[in-house]
């Protein structure tokens, strides 16, 4: 063990036997990285590799395998001594994929040392989890939850030394309703096995729970909600993954739960929804009135079709081509820096993120929350064929960008986008560009903003409901959504809160900053492998 001059932290050097071949293998707890290199590498190069030490998922001893040590090398020097570090490899697309390398020695007192060496390092990485609370979701997606739990996601848990209690779900709120019995204190974190659906279970349960310890109100929309310093996992098993592929860059669950295992964390902006002053839901991603309300309502009578029936009922809904008449009102988010038409995408360490955080912590503390209600507000009317709220940028495989590239995932704003009444074709333009790299909101029926809170209210809540002529729109209304092939605008749709129907019309919407945090970094950069061990390399080795 070195010690290195100016008070650095010391670091172990040792010659190690990799495969075949020594290696010089180098533990630096000043830069955070375990490096290997061969001393005489061959023309072609590649042979110096390293792994961060947050990285590092664990050490174990390890005994080598019968073949290895009936090699002719091995008969004619002392039993060996092994240790394998587990470790995340990067591969394409975000995927994290676990991987390992195997050191020998024949001194077992110089093995012990690394041993005991790596897992102290892995003792002082306090933002890991040491106990988590895991729900799983048997029923959602295609029925999947519990097999990749247990084939998956456990064997990775167990490896990292990480206790768990699971509790498999067994009706709707189930894991919501358990959040608020349990002794929550006693875990370091909160993993749900399913889809949004499941996780906005979880978040709403982690939520309330929190507010109720604290004595906040739901109820008042203007109550400054305390902020949850439990994370939650996603473990991505359901018919729609969007907040886990908006906040890790890939709908995995390798990938996601060696995120939780490295103990990542992302702040993330919680929007809450109320209707005259009683609280409704909480949503991250999108809240959607008109075309994605619409499919969300549709496709929950054909359940029994699975994950196809949001295609059948996109389909459906996009001839009927309703549009529905309202006003909005909304607070541009003037704290925030950017705009949704800018390119500066939210990526891992966003300093986007982070500045506007604190510039919206400045504001509260200097004028408090009775300031917002004197700020300036923006009132639009029209008739809109969609009215979409989105916290992050809403990315899924099928629309890479989303429906908002630019949107951030903790700046304490939220993109809100409407799409005023169009041609069918000009809405299908609109929706093409979701799948490609052309700029969505570059269209003059298409507008987007930046903003902190907002409200809407539909032309039937504005008028007298019992006006015989409404009763008469109110009817006709259900006559066409019973016949979608009717162009007709129809009074009211539904909101689309991350994945679930909420059918009062009429709401007003508030982001709250940072409410909550997940076990992840954001989406990184595309950028070469950190931990460079390639395959070339392995097979020489072996």
């Amino acid at each position: 063990m070195e010690q290195l001059l100016g008070g650095r932290r010391p670091r172990l050097v040792s010659t190690l036997g990799l495969g075949r071949r020594s290696w010089e293998v180098t533990l630096d707890e000043e830069r955070g990285r375990l490096a290997w290199r061969d001393p005489r590498p061959p023309r072609r190069g590649g042979e110096n590799c390293f792994v961060p030490t947050s990285e590092i998922i664990a050490v174990e001893e390890t005994e080598l395998n019968k073949k290895q040590r009936n090699t002719g090398k091995w008969q004619k020097m002392a039993k060996p001594h092994a240790f394998t570090v587990y470790y995340v490899k990067k591969a394409r697309n975000h995927r994290w994929r676990c991987s390992d390398v195997t050191f020998w020695c024949v001194d077992e007192h110089l093995c012990n040392q690394w041993i005991q060496a790596l897992k102290e390092l892995l003792e002082m990485q306090k933002s890991r989890p040491k106990q988590l609370l895991v729900y799983i979701n048997p029923y959602g997606g295609k029925r999947q939850g519990k097999r990749i739990y247990e084939q998956k996601v456990a064997p990775l848990f167990s490896l990292a030394s990480i206790s768990t209690d699971v509790v498999v779900t067994e009706h709707a709120n189930h894991a919501k309703d358990n959040l608020f019995e349990v002794n929550i204190n006693k875990y370091d974190g909160v993993v749900c096995v399913g889809g949004d659906g499941m996780f906005s279970e979880v978040m709403h349960g982690l939520i309330g729970r929190m507010q109720k310890d604290s004595g906040i109100d739901q109820n008042n929309p203007k109550a400054p909600l305390v902020q949850c310093n439990i994370r939650i996992g996603i473990i991505p098993a359901g018919s729609t993954d969007c907040i886990c592929y908006s906040t890790v860059g890939i709908s995995d669950p390798v990938t996601s739960a060696l995120h939780i295992i490295v103990g990542d964390c992302q702040p993330l902006d919680v929007s809450s929804i109320h209707h005259n002053n009683t609280f409704l839901k909480y949503y991250v991603s999108l809240l959607g009135y008109g075309f994605y309300g619409d499919i969300l309502k549709d496709s929950e009578k054909k359940r029994w079709m699975g994950p196809i029936r949001y295609d059948y009922s996109g389909f459906k809904t996009f001839l009927s081509h309703h549009y529905y008449e309202g006003t909005i009102s909304f607070q541009p988010a003037k704290h925030t820096r950017g705009s949704p038409r800018d390119k500066d995408r939210c990526r891992t360490g966003c300093y986007i993120c982070k500045r506007s955080e604190q510039q919206l912590a400045e504001q509260q503390k200097e004028s408090g929350l009775k300031h917002e209600e004197d700020e300036e507000w923006k009132v639009i009317k029209g008739k809109f064929l969609a009215i979409n709220a989105v916290n992050m940028s809403c990315a899924c495989p099928r629309s890479p960008k989303g429906l908002s590239p630019a949107a951030h995932l903790a700046d304490g704003s939220a993109d809100l986008i409407l799409v005023r009444k169009c041609s069918r074709f000009d809405f299908l333009r609109y929706l093409v560009r979701h799948t490609n790299q052309d700029d969505q909101f570059d269209f003059s029926f298409v507008d987007v903003h930046r903003v902190k809170s907002f409200q809407f209210t539909s032309k039937l809540s504005e008028d007298n409901e019992s006006n015989v002529t409404d009763i008469g729109k109110k009817r006709f209304g259900q006559f066409c959504r019973d016949h979608p092939v009717c162009c007709c605008n129809i009074a009211n749709s539904t909101w689309n809160c991350d994945g679930e129907t909420l059918d009062i019309s009429a709401i007003e919407v508030r982001v709250h900053c940072q409410l909550m945090k997940l076990f992840a970094r954001g989406i990184e950069e595309n950028c070469k492998d950190e931990a460079a061990y390639s395959q070339s390399s392995v097979e020489q080795l072996l």
